[in-house]
């Protein structure tokens, strides 16, 4: 485990061999594929998914096998996070990916070719878990401590919000780049005095640490569960895909349990029913862009750019263009509002 005290740094690279293993079960259609009910005229497309709650609707449509009414043969793969979906992506091993707000800002500001078509869902009910003999009972207390997070994903930029809501900044403590799971076991060692990780190991490291857990909730980020589109995504097929997930969310409003069921049936075992029924409700779900979406990216932007050194510009007009309205305007006009 290596730490660092200069404050948080670019993300590693993912180790060639792990990568390529990932990214070869896109080719391979590993969470199955609704190509068989597909119209003959249907587009072919690939998805690379990250988180399961956050991107629900597509989990549904999976599940469901929504994607045939409107003529997508869709094979998506779930990868650990959304910076893994987009690199796939980036990489051109899919067409579209569901990822993280942070994620794609970052990509932009490197200049890569991604363009943002969705904004599908939005969380704000953040922790940090720490240990109650650290004696962090505010976020203050976090100056001098070691704080474990997944670099590279939104979960970074929450705790960047976390310590900022206490006047603090990444330099102020000593930043542990971990992956996600590994968050709850550097706690119970002792490795970290805190950290920031998905929802869906709250849980873990509630049992990891016992009577030792202690959190601190924090609602002052929202962190948005994006559709974007690379280079090899037409905007019939994003429209179409759009489609599906637009009546994927119409599904999940009407019976949240049976949206749960199918989501957990996705996860193969990633996410556990008690999680899903506490945490799904505290999505708020819709394909929109909007003007919130767009603010919410440039701040994120000037943030990226101070953090990380990225070269991209961050103002507003730079990122409005990152946004492609064309396809989900295709699908609900009146859900694009930004520009």
């Amino acid at each position: 485990m290596s730490l660092t005290a200069s404050g948080l740094r670019r993300p590693r690279p993912v180790v060639a061999l792990v990568l390529a293993g990932l990214l070869a079960a896109l080719g391979t259609g590993c969470s199955g594929t609704s190509a068989s009910a597909a119209r003959d005229t249907g587009q072919e497309v690939t998805l690379a998914a990250s988180d399961h709650l956050g991107g629900a609707p597509v989990h549904l449509a999976q599940e469901r096998g929504l994607w045939a009414a409107d003529g997508v043969r869709a094979t998506v793969t779930t990868l650990p996070t959304g910076r893994d979906a987009l690199n796939a992506v980036l990489g051109g091993q899919a067409q579209l990916g569901v990822v993280g707000d942070l994620p794609a800002v970052t990509a932009a500001l490197g200049g890569r070719d991604l363009r943002i078509v969705a904004d599908l869902s939005r969380f704000s009910d953040w922790r940090l878990l720490t240990r109650t003999d650290r004696g962090i009972n505010g976020f203050a207390a976090l100056r001098g401590r070691r704080v474990g997070v997944p670099q590279g994903t939104n979960v970074e930029y929450a705790l960047s919000r976390m310590l900022g809501s206490a006047a603090l900044t990444a330099s102020d403590v000593t930043v542990v780049n971990l992956a996600p799971n590994q968050v709850p076991a550097a706690l119970a060692r002792g490795d970290i005095d805190a950290g920031v990780t998905f929802p869906s190991f709250y849980d873990a490291a509630r049992t990891a640490l016992g009577a030792r857990y202690a959190e601190l909730p924090f609602g002052g980020y929202t962190a948005r569960t994006l559709l974007v589109a690379g280079p090899k995504a037409s905007d019939a097929s994003t429209s179409a895909v759009l489609r599906t997930l637009v009546r994927a969310q119409r599904e999940l409003a009407a019976d949240p349990a049976g949206a749960r069921a199918a989501v957990l049936a996705q996860s193969k075992g990633a996410l556990q029913p008690g999680y899903a029924e506490a945490f799904q409700p505290r999505y708020g779900y819709g394909a929109t862009l909007s003007a919130e979406l767009l603010t919410q990216l440039t701040e994120e932007a000037a943030w990226a750019k101070a953090a990380q050194g990225l070269p991209g510009p961050a103002d507003r007009a730079a990122l409005a263009r990152r946004l492609h309205t064309a396809p989900l305007r295709a699908v609900d006009p009146a859900a694009v509002t930004a520009g």
